[in-house]
């Protein structure tokens, strides 16, 4: 919320402190927005793992990704396929290549790519923009790309092609537009707008579809989100390391080092149970949808090395010419803090510990910590301490 400097933010709504604190000296607004909208300026600045991902890309590569083109046929295989993965659709119990794709790796949208096999850019912005409508894919043009009643190129996908659609059928723009206003809200189509596109001869499943639509994706939205997902997608095909890389250190929040860099097997053994689970956690998705691009990324010939405290990073997953190194935070506990201590230490130190003693003085960790870091073989040949035994000698 922006305030001219002269006011206070209680002159427009009232604050309050932490309940179990009133006396703390954080204090945090209370209000709703609408009641003042038209008094104070408000500033969405929300964080977005995408934009953060094509830089790393750009870091990673030297490549611009504004310089990518948008028709590039293998990039355009893994919606449809995964061949230009180099892997076999069983390799990864998948039909198509788009894990880890923003906007088209989730399972729901997976189908609906198995269901459409698009193979144009376009058909990607209509995909986009059914899998962000209400009531739009799901009971309604699924259904009629199933049955062959429409094409995906027919089915009703963003709001704006509802009005240019009824425009070419010679509806006045004004209605045209009217009948998109309402259906993009969910509100349907009166008896009069019905009888006028029958009269222009919309298709009858057209004029169902529109009445049971509950919101519509703007065109716009569908475009920016696609174009971002389909440069991310390219670097995913011709730059495999760095796109794995990225990836994990942007996107990956449920990375679990115990679980994924032993090798496919332990990731396959892993995805068999939380299957094989009859309730499965909101946690175990989440490493689900890690473990499956984990696997992916086994299956295409890249391994993870073993996590070390002089070169792994605190946070992110690093490029070596045997495969990926991930980050000290990536053992299960570690938190970020001990992780940057460590880091911080070993850069310090400018060599190696001459002991457990001297990097857990210097990192300033715990015993936890040390037993984190024992547990993953990252503590192997180093003594207990720097005093020497006179029987080892």
């Amino acid at each position: 919320m922006v305030l001219p400097q002269d006011r206070e933010i209680y002159e427009f709504c009232p604050v309050q402190r932490p309940a179990d604190d009133p006396n703390s000296d954080i204090v945090t607004t209370h209000f709703d927005y609408h009641s003042i909208d038209r008094n104070l300026l408000k500033l969405d600045l929300l964080g977005h793992d995408d934009p953060t991902m094509i830089r790393m890309l750009q870091d990673l590569t030297g490549i611009d990704p504004t310089s990518i083109m948008l028709d590039d046929k293998e990039t355009m295989k893994i919606f449809s396929g995964t061949e230009s993965l180099g892997i076999k659709p069983e390799q990864i119990n998948s039909k198509v290549g788009s894990f880890g794709v923003p906007e088209f790796g989730t399972k729901f949208v997976r189908n609906m790519l198995v269901d459409t096999r698009p193979t144009t850019f376009e058909e990607l912005i209509r995909i986009s923009g059914l899998s962000h409508g209400t009531d739009v894919w799901v009971n309604n043009a699924q259904e009629l790309v199933k049955s062959g009643t429409a094409t995906l190129s027919e089915a009703i996908c963003t709001r704006d092609e509802i009005m240019t659609y009824l425009i070419r059928k010679n509806l006045p723009p004004k209605e045209a537009f009217e009948i998109m206003e309402l259906v993009r809200k969910g509100k349907g189509i009166t008896e009069e707008q019905e009888i006028l596109m029958k009269q222009n001869k919309v298709p009858n499943w057209y004029i169902e579809s529109c009445k049971k639509i509950k919101y519509m994706f703007p065109k716009a939205h569908a475009v920016a989100y696609v174009t971002m997902a389909y440069r991310i997608a390219w670097f995913k095909v011709h730059h495999p390391i760095e796109y794995y890389t990225a990836f994990f250190s942007v996107r990956a929040d449920d990375f679990d080092s115990e679980l994924m860099i032993y090798g496919k097997e332990k990731v396959k053994a892993k995805m068999k149970e939380i299957d094989s689970g009859e309730q499965t956690s909101a946690k175990d998705k989440s490493v689900y949808t890690i473990l499956e691009i984990v696997l992916e990324m086994y299956e295409r010939g890249i391994k993870f090395l073993p996590i070390d405290i002089y070169k792994s990073d605190s946070t992110q997953f690093l490029i070596e010419e045997e495969g990926i190194r991930p980050p000290l935070n990536s053992i299960p506990g570690l938190g970020e803090n001990a992780a940057n201590n460590i880091r911080k230490a070993v850069i310090e130190e400018g060599g190696k510990f001459m002991s457990i003693d001297e990097l857990q003085l210097k990192s300033k960790i715990g015993k936890s910590t040390i037993e984190m870091l024992s547990k993953f073989g990252c503590l192997e040949g180093m003594n207990k301490s720097n005093q020497l035994n006179l029987f080892e000698m």
